[in-house]
């Protein structure tokens, strides 16, 4: 019988208990990224107040015990009465959903917040969060607390009134929380992600000095510390985006202007490299799928171009415009756009959707960048550009009649890359596996291994090109990456069509060593350079095979780390055998199944690309031509002095 369905069946949750319910709804997750989305909302709110020139420091310290605090010198929450809640205005911004001064242009011209709703989440999701404003010449405090009451976790209670504390001459708003671990899998913040978007912020707000201090790290009993202060903004941006690049012209191209209440600001650089980079921004939020902003300044960018190359005699009257694609080649550019009412699609505010910002960039791109060529002083730079770009439009010629040749190969031959790729026999995308594994033996056991219904295999062959240093065409006539684009099925055309993928999940499975991670990397900048979208769409993995198997008798278990070998070799004693894996090659297929592809068991990484930035300057440093900045890095982050404790116990058993 089915169950019946009334008015008392229907759940109210009150006020901030929403959040707690549904915490992915507000910041994405609860594993590391929306642990960090809580910290963002915060600074968001101070750096709103910088944006709009109330504040000029902000100052974000990570503590020992998982705390976090951020402080800015902007006005202050305000402190009175609100007129219908009749609770202080500090109060409301922190229990109620929807409550802030974001709503119309009186208190912030522009904002990037989340109109009302990031504190209150904030509050929300932790344990414990304190206020402390400076207003007025006095210091007012209030603490809020998630409590555990008749068996249900009552969400960011004030457990005080906001209260007097004395006077002073400061002024703004200071806050201090405890991520709520019964919420979230860590509340262990990562240094470097919290310093790579402070960074950005930084570079996209010059009159702001931004202090990022850590607690967990002493050195010489001093935290860590770092200070962002970019007073070139945005050109400094640029200019550390190509910092590990061969630039055409030292001074990067700069120039803003405002129409209707949008500010546009954008700054440019070329590089010697083959692929654009463009960051765009609103209101300090990045738009990672770009938006009219960008359509604009594509638009304006390529007509500007085609125009100077023609009244220079680059191009002659008979030969074709050049297509946006070749003016962008090696073009890194930021484009910062400041507005009211933005309008983005998407909950993640990926993309620009105000239809008015496109012409509006388009007209001042045009007039700013039809002056700078113009400029006598430039004609030698425009004249590399254009000369760049004319390469360029060989190369993709080159590689479209690369693509047109495989598409009729791929159809001529019916079923491509017999006898190489291994498909599977379902049907159903989402459920099916690509597995791009290294070397034909580990190919082989992982062919015998897996469960051919959804998981298909595709041997490497040797190690790919690393595409980081090559054109289009040379890039598609490499018979790796030529195997990898004919099995995923989306075309090879810019274009990301995630109905023709065939397979959801493409894991990278290579060996735990230093060739093996070579390969990785080159994989990952294949698909970071042409596949973007598959990275951002979550479709790209890692596979972890185990290091050490630990048997006794017939018993086994897989270790990953070293931790797990010395558990293990506890729980079986001093007579367990250990054997160490050296390679994907040296397991047998049943083995390989158990520990790396069976999904009940398998541990994979997914490949998440949440800093646009600092993924480009590493993807550069790591696998660009220069070499010098590639040492200092590894030497910097690699640890040179672990010891291979494996091998030594071995040696120390048998002597």
């Amino acid at each position: 019988m089915a169950k019946q369905y009334s008015a008392s069946d229907i759940q109210v949750l009150e006020g901030l208990d929403a959040v707690r319910k549904r915490p992915g709804m507000y910041i994405g997750s609860t594993g590391q990224k929306g642990l960090h989305h809580l910290l963002w909302e915060i600074v968001d709110n101070s750096v709103d107040e910088a944006a709009n020139g109330y504040a000029d420091k902000i100052y974000v310290t990570l503590h020992a015990d998982n705390t976090v605090t951020v402080e800015d010198n902007g006005r202050g929450i305000p402190v009175g009465l609100h007129p219908e809640k009749k609770v202080s205005g500090v109060e409301v911004v922190f229990t109620q959903l929807h409550a802030g001064g974001k709503f119309n242009n009186d208190s912030y011209t522009y904002s990037g917040g989340l109109h009302g709703v990031g504190a209150s989440v904030v509050n929300a999701l932790s344990r414990w969060l304190i206020v402390t404003v400076c207003v007025g010449g006095r210091v007012y405090e209030q603490r809020y607390e998630s409590q555990l009451k008749n068996g249900k976790i009552e969400s960011g209670r004030p457990v005080t009134k906001l209260e007097e504390k004395g006077t002073t001459k400061n002024h703004g708003t200071k806050i201090t929380f405890l991520p709520d671990d019964r919420i979230f899998e860590t509340i262990n913040y990562s240094f470097d992600t919290v310093a790579s978007h402070l960074r950005v912020i930084s570079f996209l707000s010059k009159n702001v000095k931004i202090t990022l201090t850590d607690e967990r790290h002493l050195k010489d009993g001093r935290p860590k510390k770092i200070v962002f202060d970019y007073q070139g903004g945005i050109v400094d941006f640029v200019q550390y985006l190509n910092e590990e690049k061969t630039v055409l012209h030292k001074t990067p191209i700069y120039f803003d202007g405002e129409k209707n209440d949008v500010r546009v600001e954008i700054a440019m650089q070329y590089n010697d490299t083959y692929n654009e980079n463009i960051l765009s921004f609103v209101n300090n939020i990045i738009t990672a799928d770009g938006g009219t902003h960008v359509s604009g300044f594509k638009a304006a960018h390529t007509k500007v171009m085609n125009e100077y190359a023609r009244s220079a005699g680059l191009l002659k009257d008979k030969e074709d415009n050049l297509a946006g694609d070749d003016y962008r080649e090696g073009l890194c550019t930021v484009i910062s756009i400041k507005m009211k009412d933005a309008q983005f699609e998407g909950q993640t505010k990926a993309k620009l959707g105000n239809t008015e910002v496109r012409t509006i960039v388009e007209s001042i791109v045009q007039e700013k960048l039809s002056l700078f060529f113009a400029d006598l002083n430039n004609t030698a730079i425009a004249g590399e550009l254009v000369g760049k770009a004319v390469k360029a439009a060989k190369a993709r010629e080159a590689a479209t009649k690369a693509k047109k040749l495989e598409r009729q190969r791929s159809k001529l031959e019916g079923a491509p890359l017999v006898g190489k790729l291994s498909s599977c026999s379902g049907r159903d995308a989402k459920s099916n596996e690509l597995f791009i594994v290294e070397g034909d033996s580990a190919g082989g056991s992982a062919k015998q291994g897996r469960d051919r219904k959804f998981q298909a295999i595709l041997p490497l062959r040797g190690k790919p090109l690393n595409v980081e240093k090559k054109r289009l065409d040379q890039v598609i006539e490499n018979n790796e990456f030529r195997s990898i684009i004919t099995a995923l099925g989306t075309g090879f055309d810019g274009v990301f069509e995630e109905s023709d993928l065939k397979y959801h999940k493409i894991i990278i499975l290579a060996d735990a060593d230093q060739d093996g991670a070579h390969i990785r990397a080159i994989l990952l900048t294949f698909f970071y350079r042409y596949f973007r979208d598959l990275l951002t769409a979550g479709h790209i993995y890692i596979g972890r095979p185990p290091l050490y198997r630990v048997h006794k008798g017939s018993k086994s278990i897989y270790a990953y780390t070293d931790s797990e070998l010395k558990a293990a070799q506890q729980e079986f004693g001093k007579d367990a055998n250990v054997q160490r894996y050296k390679g994907l090659g040296e397991m047998n297929p049943e083995q390989l199944w158990e520990t790396t592809m069976n999904p009940a068991q398998r541990k994979l990484y997914r490949v998440e690309l949440d800093d646009a930035a600092e993924a480009e300057r590493l993807v550069t440093l790591l696998m660009g031509d220069k070499a010098e900045p590639r040492k200092e890095y590894i030497s910097e982050h690699a640890n040179f002095n672990k010891e291979d404790s494996f091998y030594k116990e071995k040696v120390l058993s048998h002597a």
